[in-house]
């Protein structure tokens, strides 16, 4: 046995196994999460921050691009992510768990659910405050790690609940952009959002043409994050769009091609960007405050109950019926999970606040939320299913 094999039996095939096993990505995103926020409240936060801040000199100074390592990710590698994910949801409503129109509508009800009820309970808590415009904080469904969180269940749960919460995270996040672009943002900037349909246009032109030269695809891709970027939108849309424009029989070779760099390359580089967060060393004030009650019970409570009663609501009035091999309970820890907000609850608590003591209760009230929705959904449907013979 030479050396070179041995080195492979000992260190190369266990990486590639941990790889492939459905709960590494899970592993992972904890993993780096828990470093991240141990770093930032050390000795070495300044500098660890600052480096995911630091401005970038760009090549171009014109084109109005990602300016610090924090955006590139955020805006431009998260875009791959979904991407993916779009890849994913087209083919399970074309040829998979949500081909039909009943099967297909449940995730749209469930999200609306899941983002009306958060809503009206920040509201309850808040309507009346100074700080009424946090409302579009709970809503959020950070898609990277309550998809993370799920994995960590592997085989245990039918695969129907993976594509179910994904769907439902999309539309959940475009739901999230939507909240942004109308009540939010304050310079949305038309002649872009005008580029781009014109640029989805001519994608879904080729697409019924049957265009072969898929590179045209990804040329135009890029062109389309650009002008979405610089829109005002947040620029991840532009993965989403693109691969609806996919052609079908495309789809499963672009999956397999992203699944790694994107699962173990650009996740965690997201997580580890998005949690360097400096946590108070005094809590008394923060667990007092009607926001941090608005935004932990939307996420924890509001989210689940949204997305289960509405649902529910759906099915029983034959709108929509359940994906195949999913049950009621596996639809109610599902919508825990889905109560992770995290970085796109943070990022809209940047939006919907301007002073910094605001704006740090909402981030603990966020990663305290988004932590216990994760434990209590990933319990849950632990207990709730039986576990497969190995």
């Amino acid at each position: 046995m030479t050396s070179r094999f041995r080195l492979k039996e000992r260190v190369v095939s266990p990486i590639i196994e941990f790889i492939r096993d459905s709960r590494s990505v899970g592993i992972v995103l904890i993993c780096v999460t828990v470093f991240s926020l141990i770093v930032s409240n050390t000795a070495w936060s300044g500098t660890y921050i600052a480096f995911w801040e630091k401005e970038l000199k760009m090549p171009v100074p014109q084109l109005h691009l990602p300016h610090s390592i924090l955006h590139i990710i955020n805006d431009a590698l998260m875009a791959l992510f979904f991407l993916l994910v779009g890849l994913e949801i087209k083919r399970e409503l074309l040829v998979g768990e949500l081909n039909s129109i009943k099967k297909s509508l449940l995730p749209i009800i469930g999200a609306m659910g899941g983002m009306v009820v958060p809503a009206l309970i920040y509201i309850a808590w808040c309507g009346n405050t100074p700080y009424s415009s946090g409302w579009g904080i709970p809503m959020a469904t950070d898609i990277a790690f309550s998809l993370g969180i799920l994995s960590l269940l592997g085989t245990r749960i039918p695969i129907s609940v993976k594509i179910f919460l994904m769907a439902l995270a999309i539309i959940d996040d475009l739901g999230g952009i939507l909240t942004i672009a109308i009540f939010y943002a304050a310079d949305i900037q038309w002649n872009y959002l005008l580029y781009a349909g014109i640029i989805m246009l001519v994608l879904t032109v080729m697409n019924l043409l049957k265009v072969k030269r898929y590179y045209l695809y990804f040329l135009l891709g890029l062109l389309l994050w650009y002008v979405v970027f610089n829109s005002g939108v947040h620029a991840t849309i532009a993965g989403v769009l693109l691969a609806f424009t996919i052609p079908l029989h495309k789809i499963e070779e672009l999956e397999h091609a992203l699944h790694d760099p994107v699962n173990f390359i650009i996740l965690p580089l997201f997580a580890l960007a998005n949690t360097a967060i400096v946590l108070p060393t005094d809590y008394g004030s923060i667990f007092t405050s009607a926001v941090h009650h608005g935004i932990a019970m939307g996420l924890v409570l509001g989210k689940p109950l949204g997305i289960y009663l509405f649902s529910m609501a759906a099915v029983h009035l034959k709108i929509a019926s359940l994906p195949s091999g999913m049950k009621r309970p596996q639809l109610l820890g599902m919508g825990m999970i889905a109560g992770i907000g995290f970085t796109m609850s943070i990022f809209m608590a940047t939006l919907a606040f301007d002073d910094a003591q605001t704006q740090l209760v909402a981030k603990v009230a966020i990663i305290g939320a988004s932590t216990l929705a994760g434990i209590i959904g990933f319990v849950f449907l632990r207990a709730s299913v039986k576990i497969k013979p190995l």
